[in-house]
């Protein structure tokens, strides 16, 4: 509970069994654990209680019983965030949005309407009936929710040809820290006043809790081709990729690997039998009509000979292209199984520097005496470096998260972002005072009380206090100037 509370938990318990049914409100610690943390495992905490509403109304219910006695809300999804999003806050109630699954196809508007529960694979899966499907596909689109996707502004692989979760949503109601509801669904494709749709997509739950979602379907292209080029050197397959993007072409992904992440990969699905000698990958997937992609197939290829090309696979066939994409996101779960430990450092570089920072990087990392392994959207510049380290060994932790804000530091330097999909949540609060300085943080703080009075909407997430900034000494990266000057300049 917020402080100054007279409520005792039993009183806020019954009151939520009251709302959605005692089977729908957790309060044994057992029960709680799973609901410690996100996909931001070092970072545990638990909360007073979990409530699983079945509709907009039971939000609207909670949230006006949490906004009046002044409890501490956590929104969650599928608990899939990789940045603390839905990491509870002491004594807070985890407001879980996985009951709200309702889908409605409308294949004449190419839209779907969709609860905050779907799983994001399912909405193309519902509309592939109709020759339609939902463009963004994080690599945890087979667990991870639309709610999820909407309040980080998910990415994915297709993000490089038909955008972020924000290019791809048309409306949405949202229950606001009040408990009131706000309709963001509109028929038209422009509505008066401010953009608060844009606004909402990536507030990572600071603003209110999505309720439904319009979704923007696109027609499945009529031909899709999958390329996996192996390349001499790291350096080799990010300047691949910034030859495609000069030559005009456009493809719907792109995605580069190092010579870790197919060790990795390949020791996962040893089938795919993938060249673990190669220092770097690249998955190109081509889509559109027949005669441009054999067209780009020819453009490519003779981009990737000019980069040091050791072997060059291509597949037409879904289940031949399945089995390529599958060298991608088994990564993860193969860094998973192998490591102790593992920390994703997501941030955003300009494609040009894709290949210098990825060097820089690497040096960075002998130097920390930290395994680093990349594997990333290089079609849009989003790094996600993967840090493996043991916690039980004393001082790697502390050397790892130092190569973290190394990284995070150098991406700014570099003209980039803090964070490219994953969000701030509690993992960059001190990033948010690097990138921007005290005016703008201010004018965050007064945005989320607008929506949420009363601060009851997981605090402690996204947008730093400026005290908090003050104690970090106020870095705000400004004029060339580097939190880190250790580290090397562009």
């Amino acid at each position: 509970m917020l402080e100054g509370s007279e409520h005792p938990n039993s009183s806020a318990i019954a009151a939520f069994r009251a709302i959605v049914g005692d089977r729908w409100v957790m309060d044994e610690p057992a029960a709680l654990v799973p609901y410690e943390c996100d996909a931001l495992f070092h970072l545990c905490e638990r909360p007073m209680a979990v409530v699983l509403p079945a509709d907009e109304e039971e939000v609207c219910k909670v949230l006006r019983y949490c906004a009046h006695h002044r409890i501490v809300v956590t929104p969650r999804g599928a608990g899939t965030s990789l940045s603390g999003g839905a990491t509870p806050v002491m004594g807070s109630v985890v407001l879980g949005l996985n009951r709200l699954r309702s889908i409605s196809i409308l294949p004449e508007a190419g839209q779907a309407l969709v609860g905050p529960g779907v799983r994001n694979v399912m909405v193309s899966e519902h509309a592939q009936a109709h020759g339609l499907f939902f463009a963004p596909d994080p690599s945890s689109q087979s667990a991870c929710t639309v709610g999820g996707n909407v309040a980080e502004n998910a990415g994915g692989v297709h993000c490089v040809k038909y955008g972020l979760t924000v290019n791809n949503v048309v409306g949405a109601r949202l229950v606001d820290g009040s408990g009131s509801v706000l309709d963001l669904s509109g028929s038209s494709l422009d509505t008066p006043g401010f953009d608060f749709l844009s606004l909402i997509t990536g507030s990572e739950g600071l603003l209110g809790l999505i309720t439904e979602a319009r979704l923007r379907l696109l027609p499945v292209p009529p031909k899709v081709r999958v390329l996996l080029a192996f390349f001499l050197t790291p350096r080799d397959t990010c300047d691949a990729v910034t030859s495609i993007i000069s030559a005009g072409i456009v493809p719907a992904g792109l995605e580069v690997m190092d010579n870790a992440s197919l060790i990795a990969a390949d020791s996962y699905s040893p089938g795919l039998r993938l060249r673990t000698d190669a220092g770097g990958a690249l998955l190109c997937e081509l889509d559109g009509q027949s005669a441009e992609i054999e067209s780009w197939t020819e453009q490519i290829k003779a981009i990737f000979k000019q980069h040091s090309l050791l072997e060059l696979r291509q597949a037409d066939d879904q289940h031949e292209r399945l089995e390529l994409w599958s060298a991608r996101k088994n990564i993860l779960p193969a860094l998973l199984r192998t490591a102790r430990d593992v920390y994703v450092a997501d941030c955003v570089v300009p494609r040009r520097l894709l290949g210098e920072v990825l060097d820089r990087i690497n040096q960075m990392a002998a130097d920390a005496s930290i395994e680093v392994v990349q594997s990333f959207h290089a079609g849009d510049g989003n790094l996600h470096s993967v840090l493996r380290y043991d916690s039980r060994i004393e001082g790697e932790e502390e050397r790892a998260m130092k190569l973290a804000d190394q990284i995070m530091a150098l991406a700014l330097e570099a003209g980039g972002s803090i964070s490219g999909e994953h969000g701030i949540g509690t993992e960059k609060l001190h990033g948010m005072c690097w990138q921007f300085g005290a005016d703008e943080i201010d004018i965050f703080a007064q945005i989320r009380k607008l929506f949420d009075p009363h601060s009851i909407l997981n605090p402690g997430k996204a947008i730093p206090t400026l005290h908090r900034c003050a104690e970090l000494g106020g870095m705000h990266i400004h004029e060339g100037q580097m939190p880190h000057p250790d580290l090397p300049r562009f």
